[in-house]
């Protein structure tokens, strides 16, 4: 049994040896900085930061190459022998619990399901903008949330259910993934 959670640096390994897609890369990053943001506000200790990070990062791990088995190749095969932690395991298990039936109750679970559509949601709109996030505004996000036609994939029904998982009004959850991302380099991290 390994005695500890597998460091940063492992983690992003982990995720290279699965996701080639630079844009899944880029998404999973986001919702690591996302969760981790939340964790920090919250005043989480280090450790538990960490944790939210990976679930972050991790959440969609066997998506590229398992994506009928999504997330449970994850959850039960890839990330238990490495020692990521139950709670972190969990959370990546409730983040899809139409395809688990694992709903998101503990609180990193929450955060995860929270951050996940939202930030793919808002790196579209950003990937529009001719300053990205730099000046990206909440009125702008939830107008184009309405628009069912721009990314049509994004289930607008789990942005909201992951607003009101955490307590938050969906625009201070908007706003504050702006301000995340906005002084966020995520993209740096998977160099």
């Amino acid at each position: 049994m390994i005695s500890s959670m597998p460091n940063r640096e492992d983690s992003i390994n982990l995720l290279k040896r699965y996701i080639e897609s630079e844009a899944l890369r880029q998404h999973s990053m986001m919702v690591a900085v996302a969760t981790e943001a939340y964790a920090r506000e919250l005043n989480k200790s280090d450790g538990e930061v960490d944790k939210w990070w990976s679930a972050g990062l991790l959440h969609d791990l066997d998506w590229e190459k398992f994506p009928d088995e999504h997330p449970s190749k994850a959850v039960n095969e890839i990330l238990p022998p490495l020692g990521y932690p139950m709670d972190v395991i969990m959370a990546i298990k409730a983040h899809a619990p139409e395809r688990t039936g694992k709903e998101p109750e503990s609180e990193l679970e929450r955060y995860l399901f929270a951050c996940d559509e939202l930030s793919g949601f808002l790196n579209a709109v950003s990937l529009m903008r001719p300053n990205g996030f730099s000046d990206m505004k909440v009125k702008s996000v939830t107008k184009k949330l309405k628009d069912k036609r721009f990314a049509a994939n994004v289930p607008r029904e789990d942005i909201r259910k992951g607003a009101n998982l955490i307590g938050q009004e969906l625009s201070d959850h908007i706003q504050f993934l702006i301000a995340v991302f906005k002084n966020s380099s995520s993209e740096t991290y998977l160099e």
